[in-house]
This record gives C-alpha cells, structure tokens and sequence, in this order.
C-alpha cells in the first residue's frame, strides 16, 4: 500500500507538499522525503513526534541516537510507517533544524494502491514556497509557554534558589565543603 501524506509548515502562510511514499518506508525515508520535498540540504536534525488527534505533542523519534546509552534509544530507521501510523493514527509533528525550529504538521490522508510504474516517494502537490526564515514561534501568554511552565512562575520564591542563605552549611547537606 501507498501512503499520501499532506506536510503542513506551521506558518501564517499555506506552504505545504503531498507526498506519496511506501508503507513500509522508514521515518527515515519519510524525513529524506520532506527534506527533498521541501528544498532543505538535509544537513541539520530533526524529530518526529508522536501526537494525538489535537496535535498534542507526545513521544520523540530523532533522527540520530541522542541518548546515554548507545542502543538503547529508538531513531527514526527503526519504525516503519504502517506501525506508527493508520487510518485512526494519522497526525505527526515533525521539526527540522533545531536551532530555527521549521515545525511541520503531518497528516496522512490517503492509503491506497500502487500505482504501476510510479517511483515512491513521489512529490505529488506542492503549494506556496518556503519562506527565507523559519516562522517564528510565539511563547507568550497562552501559549506553549504556560504548557511548560506551568504553575511553576506562581509559586516561585526566591529564597529556594539560595540554599546556603539562613545560617546552612555544607555539612547540613550531607558532605563536607572539600569533599574531593
């Protein structure tokens, strides 16, 4: 089967790509689709992310083993399109270049047949063009700010920040001030 994907840039402008790619494709294949499909060099990281029908963030799938233990952690060439996605898990996130954040909504659209003689992955549709800079995120008031934040600004007091302050010394802590 064939997967037809619409990859959304998260801007105030439509920009987005079709892409049409195999069902047993990795998130790899699919990232080097996007990149291609977007015009990137392909030379920055990248992510996906989980999410749910909301576009609420969930687990990390990188491009490139970012944990302590080498192995340990699942990269994008280990998950295969068809275990991650369906037709009632459709949504991803995918962000490119962390240092200018190209945040992409990914939904897949269609499953279908293979089409005979058609190459995958194919760029289907393309519409609007990538602007210069990445759009810039808004981390104001109601915002992805208050999500990672919390409540955490309300209840902030300045003296737990200074843990030797009110007379305490090392010793309180458990070890001695030249501990090496």
């Amino acid at each position: 089967m064939v997967y037809k994907f619409r990859v959304i840039l998260d801007a105030e402008e439509d920009v987005f790509r079709d892409i049409a790619i195999m069902e047993d494709a990795t998130l790899e294949d699919f990232h080097n689709a996007i990149v291609n499909a977007f015009g990137f060099d392909g030379m920055e990281i990248a992510s996906f992310y989980t999410c749910d029908a909301d576009w609420t963030q969930d687990e990390e799938i990188s491009l490139f083993d970012t944990g302590d233990i080498p192995g340990e952690q699942k990269i994008m060439s280990d998950y295969v399109l068809s275990d991650l996605l369906n037709r009632e898990n459709t949504k991803l996130i995918y962000v490119y270049d962390f240092l200018n954040m190209w945040t992409f909504f990914v939904e897949l659209a269609a499953i279908e047949e293979i089409e005979e003689g058609e190459r995958y992955p194919h760029l289907l549709f393309t519409h609007g063009e990538l602007p210069v800079d990445a759009p810039e995120k808004d981390f104001a008031e109601g915002s992805m700010k208050d999500d990672i934040y919390g409540d955490f600004e309300d209840d902030f007091d300045e003296e737990d920040l200074d843990m030797l302050d009110g007379g305490e010394n090392f010793e309180d802590f458990g070890f001695e001030e030249n501990w090496n």
